[in-house]
């Protein structure tokens, strides 16, 4: 119950069934895998919103697929492990970790991160994503402590 006393709901009814929703989650580690620019695009909405880590803002399918294309080229043998977390009204979160291969610096590459995908007509509409990066081995270089 909130301070003014009124209840509000734990949830609110998903757009996604869960079966529909780890499809999906299931869907994108299949494109990513296969690198299918056209495969991950089929499932946006012409006017999507990328919002990734600390990249500038992308917006629009056709910059998004050149974003995809550009980041398939840098990771090469990526692997990609993702677990469906959450869906609620038309919003799905997932975690994820990968791994890959720098096609500039050689070295093997670690990541893990936090994404919400906003959907509109079953397509998503917004990917906003967090994400941590570092060379294999090295661990991780959040600068927190």
């Amino acid at each position: 119950m909130s301070q003014n006393g009124k209840t509000h709901p734990a949830s609110v009814p998903a757009c996604l069934s869960l079966e529909q929703a780890r499809a999906m989650v299931a869907g994108f580690v299949e494109a990513f895998h296969s690198q299918d620019v056209q495969a991950l695009a089929s499932g946006w909405t012409d006017d999507v919103v990328i919002r990734f880590a600390d990249l500038p803002e992308i917006r629009g399918k056709e910059a998004a697929k050149q974003w995809v294309a550009s980041r398939f080229a840098r990771q090469r043998d990526y692997r990609l492990v993702k677990t469906f977390q959450a869906v609620t009204g038309d919003v799905l979160g997932d975690s994820w970790s990968g791994q890959w291969v720098d096609a500039v610096t050689g070295k093997k590459m670690q990541g893990k991160g936090m994404e919400f995908l906003t959907l509109r007509g079953g397509k998503i509409a917004v990917w906003e994503a967090v994400f941590n990066v570092w060379e294999e081995g090295a661990g991780g270089n959040t600068p927190v402590t």
